[in-house]
Protein backbone atom coordinates (compact mmCIF):
# COMPACT_ATOMS: atom_id res chain seq x y z
CA UNK A 1 0.00 0.00 0.00
CA UNK A 2 1.11 3.62 -0.50
CA UNK A 3 2.47 5.43 2.56
CA UNK A 4 0.61 8.15 4.42
CA UNK A 5 3.06 10.86 3.35
CA UNK A 6 2.51 10.43 -0.37
CA UNK A 7 -1.16 9.47 -0.08
CA UNK A 8 -2.71 11.45 2.79
CA UNK A 9 -6.05 9.66 2.26
CA UNK A 10 -4.47 6.42 3.50
CA UNK A 11 -7.29 5.72 5.99
CA UNK A 12 -7.64 1.99 5.42
CA UNK A 13 -9.24 2.21 1.99
CA UNK A 14 -7.41 1.76 -1.28
CA UNK A 15 -8.96 4.76 -2.99
CA UNK A 16 -9.67 8.37 -2.10
CA UNK A 17 -13.31 7.95 -1.12
CA UNK A 18 -15.78 10.80 -0.89
CA UNK A 19 -17.46 9.85 2.39
CA UNK A 20 -14.24 10.05 4.37
CA UNK A 21 -13.25 13.31 2.68
CA UNK A 22 -16.70 14.81 3.21
CA UNK A 23 -16.50 14.17 6.95
CA UNK A 24 -13.31 16.24 7.11
CA UNK A 25 -15.12 19.27 5.65
CA UNK A 26 -18.02 19.52 8.08
CA UNK A 27 -18.79 18.91 11.73
CA UNK A 28 -21.82 16.67 12.07
CA UNK A 29 -24.01 15.17 9.37
CA UNK A 30 -24.58 16.99 6.06
CA UNK A 31 -27.03 15.81 3.39
CA UNK A 32 -27.64 16.94 -0.19
CA UNK A 33 -31.24 17.96 -0.93
CA UNK A 34 -32.11 17.79 -4.64
CA UNK A 35 -34.12 20.72 -5.97
CA UNK A 36 -35.53 21.41 -9.43
CA UNK A 37 -35.50 25.09 -10.37
CA UNK A 38 -37.08 24.54 -13.79
CA UNK A 39 -33.99 25.01 -15.96
CA UNK A 40 -33.60 23.66 -19.48
CA UNK A 41 -30.47 22.90 -21.57
CA UNK A 42 -28.87 24.56 -24.61
CA UNK A 43 -29.15 21.33 -26.59
CA UNK A 44 -32.89 21.21 -25.93
CA UNK A 45 -33.92 24.77 -26.77
CA UNK A 46 -31.99 25.00 -30.05
CA UNK A 47 -29.02 27.03 -28.84
CA UNK A 48 -26.72 24.05 -29.26
CA UNK A 49 -29.16 21.43 -30.49
CA UNK A 50 -32.57 19.82 -30.13
CA UNK A 51 -33.80 16.78 -28.29
CA UNK A 52 -31.22 16.71 -25.50
CA UNK A 53 -28.56 14.08 -24.86
CA UNK A 54 -29.56 10.70 -26.27
CA UNK A 55 -29.07 8.90 -22.93
CA UNK A 56 -30.83 11.47 -20.73
CA UNK A 57 -34.08 11.11 -18.82
CA UNK A 58 -34.02 13.43 -15.81
CA UNK A 59 -36.72 11.41 -14.07
CA UNK A 60 -34.13 8.72 -13.36
CA UNK A 61 -32.47 10.85 -10.67
CA UNK A 62 -35.17 13.32 -9.58
CA UNK A 63 -36.82 12.73 -6.17
CA UNK A 64 -40.61 12.87 -6.04
CA UNK A 65 -40.60 16.13 -4.06
CA UNK A 66 -38.79 17.88 -6.96
CA UNK A 67 -42.00 18.84 -8.74
CA UNK A 68 -41.80 21.84 -11.08
CA UNK A 69 -45.05 23.06 -9.55
CA UNK A 70 -43.30 23.29 -6.17
CA UNK A 71 -41.56 26.50 -5.28
CA UNK A 72 -37.94 26.17 -4.22
CA UNK A 73 -38.89 26.73 -0.57
CA UNK A 74 -41.50 23.98 -0.68
CA UNK A 75 -39.01 21.54 -2.22
CA UNK A 76 -36.51 22.31 0.55
CA UNK A 77 -39.29 21.99 3.16
CA UNK A 78 -40.22 18.53 1.90
CA UNK A 79 -36.68 17.33 1.28
CA UNK A 80 -35.47 18.38 4.71
CA UNK A 81 -38.57 16.95 6.38
CA UNK A 82 -37.77 13.61 4.73
CA UNK A 83 -34.16 13.46 5.93
CA UNK A 84 -34.58 15.12 9.33
CA UNK A 85 -36.79 12.30 10.64
CA UNK A 86 -33.69 10.30 11.54
CA UNK A 87 -31.17 13.05 12.32
CA UNK A 88 -32.63 16.19 13.88
CA UNK A 89 -29.37 18.14 13.85
CA UNK A 90 -28.46 17.42 10.23
CA UNK A 91 -27.44 20.29 7.95
CA UNK A 92 -27.95 20.46 4.19
CA UNK A 93 -26.57 21.36 0.78
CA UNK A 94 -29.10 22.49 -1.83
CA UNK A 95 -28.39 20.30 -4.87
CA UNK A 96 -29.50 21.96 -8.12
CA UNK A 97 -29.48 18.72 -10.08
CA UNK A 98 -31.95 18.60 -12.98
CA UNK A 99 -30.84 19.84 -16.41
CA UNK A 100 -28.36 22.77 -16.65
CA UNK A 101 -28.39 24.84 -13.48
CA UNK A 102 -26.33 27.79 -14.68
CA UNK A 103 -28.33 28.22 -17.89
CA UNK A 104 -30.33 31.35 -17.02
CA UNK A 105 -29.80 35.10 -16.60
CA UNK A 106 -27.28 35.79 -13.84
CA UNK A 107 -29.76 37.82 -11.79
CA UNK A 108 -32.20 34.90 -11.72
CA UNK A 109 -29.39 32.54 -10.74
CA UNK A 110 -28.39 34.87 -7.92
CA UNK A 111 -31.97 34.99 -6.61
CA UNK A 112 -32.33 31.19 -6.67
CA UNK A 113 -28.95 30.43 -5.14
CA UNK A 114 -29.31 33.05 -2.40
CA UNK A 115 -32.83 31.87 -1.60
CA UNK A 116 -31.47 28.35 -1.15
CA UNK A 117 -28.56 29.28 1.13
CA UNK A 118 -30.79 31.57 3.22
CA UNK A 119 -33.03 28.61 4.11
CA UNK A 120 -32.49 27.48 7.73
CA UNK A 121 -30.05 24.60 7.91
CA UNK A 122 -28.72 24.97 4.34
CA UNK A 123 -24.98 25.63 4.44
CA UNK A 124 -24.04 25.44 0.76
CA UNK A 125 -24.77 24.62 -2.85
CA UNK A 126 -24.04 21.80 -5.28
CA UNK A 127 -24.73 22.98 -8.84
CA UNK A 128 -24.90 20.54 -11.75
CA UNK A 129 -24.22 22.11 -15.13
CA UNK A 130 -22.50 21.79 -18.51
CA UNK A 131 -18.99 22.96 -19.41
CA UNK A 132 -20.37 25.33 -22.06
CA UNK A 133 -22.68 27.14 -19.63
CA UNK A 134 -20.15 28.94 -17.45
CA UNK A 135 -19.91 32.49 -18.72
CA UNK A 136 -17.57 34.94 -17.01
CA UNK A 137 -20.60 36.53 -15.30
CA UNK A 138 -21.75 33.16 -13.95
CA UNK A 139 -18.22 32.35 -12.79
CA UNK A 140 -18.06 35.74 -11.02
CA UNK A 141 -21.27 34.88 -9.15
CA UNK A 142 -20.07 31.40 -8.20
CA UNK A 143 -16.74 32.79 -7.02
CA UNK A 144 -18.54 35.39 -4.90
CA UNK A 145 -20.81 32.77 -3.32
CA UNK A 146 -17.94 30.35 -2.71
CA UNK A 147 -16.37 32.94 -0.41
CA UNK A 148 -19.52 32.84 1.74
CA UNK A 149 -20.36 29.15 1.83
CA UNK A 150 -19.58 25.73 0.41
CA UNK A 151 -20.09 25.68 -3.39
CA UNK A 152 -19.43 22.66 -5.58
CA UNK A 153 -19.92 22.81 -9.36
CA UNK A 154 -20.66 19.39 -10.86
CA UNK A 155 -19.66 19.40 -14.53
CA UNK A 156 -21.26 16.95 -16.94
CA UNK A 157 -18.22 16.05 -19.04
CA UNK A 158 -19.59 12.52 -19.73
CA UNK A 159 -16.71 11.52 -22.04
CA UNK A 160 -13.40 12.90 -23.27
CA UNK A 161 -13.86 11.89 -26.90
CA UNK A 162 -15.33 14.49 -29.26
CA UNK A 163 -16.70 11.76 -31.55
CA UNK A 164 -18.62 10.23 -28.65
CA UNK A 165 -19.89 13.64 -27.50
CA UNK A 166 -21.23 14.26 -30.98
CA UNK A 167 -22.80 10.80 -31.18
CA UNK A 168 -24.78 11.30 -27.96
CA UNK A 169 -25.86 14.81 -29.03
CA UNK A 170 -24.06 16.35 -26.09
CA UNK A 171 -23.49 19.68 -27.84
CA UNK A 172 -20.14 20.65 -26.35
CA UNK A 173 -16.50 19.74 -26.97
CA UNK A 174 -13.57 18.40 -24.96
CA UNK A 175 -11.94 21.80 -25.31
CA UNK A 176 -14.87 23.42 -23.52
CA UNK A 177 -14.68 20.77 -20.78
CA UNK A 178 -11.00 21.44 -20.15
CA UNK A 179 -11.49 25.22 -20.14
CA UNK A 180 -14.39 24.98 -17.67
CA UNK A 181 -12.35 22.87 -15.23
CA UNK A 182 -9.41 25.24 -15.50
CA UNK A 183 -11.55 28.34 -14.96
CA UNK A 184 -13.26 26.88 -11.88
CA UNK A 185 -9.89 25.90 -10.42
CA UNK A 186 -8.39 29.30 -11.21
CA UNK A 187 -11.14 30.95 -9.18
CA UNK A 188 -10.85 28.37 -6.34
CA UNK A 189 -14.39 27.09 -6.96
CA UNK A 190 -14.78 23.42 -6.03
CA UNK A 191 -15.43 21.12 -8.99
CA UNK A 192 -16.58 17.60 -9.72
CA UNK A 193 -16.28 15.87 -13.11
CA UNK A 194 -19.21 13.61 -14.04
CA UNK A 195 -18.22 10.79 -16.44
CA UNK A 196 -20.09 7.84 -17.97
CA UNK A 197 -18.25 4.69 -19.06
CA UNK A 198 -19.64 2.62 -21.91
CA UNK A 199 -20.85 4.83 -24.74
CA UNK A 200 -20.93 3.17 -28.18
CA UNK A 201 -17.60 3.56 -29.95
CA UNK A 202 -15.55 3.63 -26.73
CA UNK A 203 -13.53 0.76 -25.27
CA UNK A 204 -11.23 -0.13 -22.39
CA UNK A 205 -8.27 1.78 -23.81
CA UNK A 206 -10.41 4.91 -24.17
CA UNK A 207 -11.46 4.72 -20.52
CA UNK A 208 -7.88 4.29 -19.31
CA UNK A 209 -6.82 7.25 -21.44
CA UNK A 210 -9.69 9.23 -19.94
CA UNK A 211 -8.40 8.51 -16.43
CA UNK A 212 -4.91 9.63 -17.43
CA UNK A 213 -6.17 12.87 -19.00
CA UNK A 214 -8.43 13.66 -16.04
CA UNK A 215 -5.39 13.12 -13.81
CA UNK A 216 -3.56 15.98 -15.54
CA UNK A 217 -6.38 18.48 -14.99
CA UNK A 218 -7.23 20.40 -11.78
CA UNK A 219 -10.17 18.09 -11.06
CA UNK A 220 -11.06 17.75 -7.38
CA UNK A 221 -13.81 15.12 -7.42
CA UNK A 222 -15.16 12.65 -9.97
CA UNK A 223 -18.43 10.79 -10.32
CA UNK A 224 -18.28 7.67 -12.47
CA UNK A 225 -21.07 5.42 -13.57
CA UNK A 226 -21.76 2.71 -16.06
CA UNK A 227 -23.87 3.44 -19.13
CA UNK A 228 -27.49 2.45 -18.58
CA UNK A 229 -30.25 2.46 -21.17
CA UNK A 230 -33.21 4.32 -19.69
CA UNK A 231 -36.80 4.25 -20.84
CA UNK A 232 -38.02 7.30 -22.72
CA UNK A 233 -34.65 8.22 -24.25
CA UNK A 234 -33.37 8.41 -27.81
CA UNK A 235 -30.71 5.91 -26.81
CA UNK A 236 -33.41 3.42 -25.79
CA UNK A 237 -34.82 3.58 -29.30
CA UNK A 238 -31.35 3.11 -30.82
CA UNK A 239 -30.72 0.16 -28.50
CA UNK A 240 -33.97 -1.52 -29.53
CA UNK A 241 -33.08 -1.16 -33.23
CA UNK A 242 -29.31 -1.78 -33.10
CA UNK A 243 -28.37 -3.63 -29.88
CA UNK A 244 -25.12 -4.78 -31.50
CA UNK A 245 -23.78 -1.22 -31.23
CA UNK A 246 -23.71 -1.47 -27.45
CA UNK A 247 -21.22 -3.35 -25.29
CA UNK A 248 -22.92 -2.96 -21.91
CA UNK A 249 -20.98 -3.89 -18.81
CA UNK A 250 -21.66 -6.91 -16.64
CA UNK A 251 -21.16 -6.43 -12.90
CA UNK A 252 -17.88 -8.35 -13.04
CA UNK A 253 -16.63 -6.56 -16.16
CA UNK A 254 -17.41 -3.13 -14.75
CA UNK A 255 -15.77 -3.99 -11.43
CA UNK A 256 -12.54 -4.80 -13.28
CA UNK A 257 -12.89 -1.64 -15.37
CA UNK A 258 -13.26 0.53 -12.27
CA UNK A 259 -10.19 -1.02 -10.65
CA UNK A 260 -8.18 -0.46 -13.84
CA UNK A 261 -9.45 3.13 -13.95
CA UNK A 262 -8.50 3.77 -10.33
CA UNK A 263 -4.98 2.46 -10.89
CA UNK A 264 -4.48 5.13 -13.55
CA UNK A 265 -6.17 7.95 -11.62
CA UNK A 266 -4.31 10.70 -9.78
CA UNK A 267 -4.64 9.74 -6.07
CA UNK A 268 -5.43 13.33 -5.10
CA UNK A 269 -8.79 13.11 -6.93
CA UNK A 270 -11.72 12.24 -4.67
CA UNK A 271 -14.07 9.54 -5.97
CA UNK A 272 -17.72 10.30 -5.17
CA UNK A 273 -19.30 7.23 -6.75
CA UNK A 274 -18.83 4.34 -9.18
CA UNK A 275 -22.36 3.51 -10.33
CA UNK A 276 -25.71 5.13 -11.09
CA UNK A 277 -28.85 4.48 -9.08
CA UNK A 278 -31.76 5.00 -11.48
CA UNK A 279 -35.14 3.61 -10.40
CA UNK A 280 -35.41 -0.02 -11.46
CA UNK A 281 -38.65 0.52 -13.37
CA UNK A 282 -36.89 3.01 -15.67
CA UNK A 283 -33.87 0.83 -16.54
CA UNK A 284 -33.91 -1.24 -19.73
CA UNK A 285 -30.34 -2.53 -19.54
CA UNK A 286 -28.09 -3.60 -17.96
CA UNK A 287 -30.23 -4.82 -15.07
CA UNK A 288 -27.78 -5.79 -12.35
CA UNK A 289 -30.10 -6.02 -9.37
CA UNK A 290 -27.55 -4.83 -6.81
CA UNK A 291 -27.37 -1.78 -4.56
CA UNK A 292 -24.68 0.89 -4.83
CA UNK A 293 -23.06 -0.13 -1.54
CA UNK A 294 -22.91 -3.73 -2.75
CA UNK A 295 -21.01 -2.65 -5.85
CA UNK A 296 -18.63 -0.54 -3.76
CA UNK A 297 -17.92 -3.64 -1.66
CA UNK A 298 -17.05 -5.56 -4.86
CA UNK A 299 -14.60 -2.85 -5.93
CA UNK A 300 -12.95 -2.77 -2.50
CA UNK A 301 -12.69 -6.57 -2.47
CA UNK A 302 -11.13 -6.62 -5.95
CA UNK A 303 -8.63 -3.88 -5.05
CA UNK A 304 -7.54 -6.03 -2.12
CA UNK A 305 -7.36 -9.21 -4.22
CA UNK A 306 -5.23 -7.49 -6.84
CA UNK A 307 -3.16 -5.75 -4.15
CA UNK A 308 -3.60 -2.45 -5.95
CA UNK A 309 -4.86 1.06 -5.19
CA UNK A 310 -5.84 4.39 -6.72
CA UNK A 311 -2.86 5.89 -8.49
CA UNK A 312 -0.66 2.79 -8.45
CA UNK A 313 0.11 2.96 -12.17
CA UNK A 314 -0.20 6.75 -12.26
CA UNK A 315 2.34 6.93 -9.45
CA UNK A 316 4.76 4.66 -11.27
CA UNK A 317 4.58 6.93 -14.32
CA UNK A 318 5.15 9.98 -12.13
CA UNK A 319 8.24 8.46 -10.54
CA UNK A 320 9.58 7.49 -13.97
CA UNK A 321 9.04 11.04 -15.24
CA UNK A 322 10.77 12.49 -12.19
CA UNK A 323 13.71 10.22 -12.83
CA UNK A 324 13.97 11.36 -16.45
CA UNK A 325 13.56 15.03 -15.55
CA UNK A 326 15.98 14.75 -12.67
Amino acid sequence: MPDAFKYPWNHGKRYNDFSTHFRTLFEGRVQKISVNAGFTCPNRDGTRGRGGCTYCNNKTFQPTYCDLDNLLKIQLDEGIAFFSRKYKTMRYLAYFQSYTNTYAPVQLLRELYEEAISYPGVIGLVIATRPDCLSSEVLDLLEELSRKCYVMVELGLETLKDAALERINRGHTIGESVLAIQELARRSIRNCAHLILGFPGEDHDDFIEQARVISTLPVENIKLHQLQIHKGTAMAKEYSLFPERFQLFTVEGYTEMVVDYLENLNPSIIVERFVSSAPDNMVIAPRWGIKNYEFVAKVEKRLLERNTWQGRIWGMKELKNEGVNG
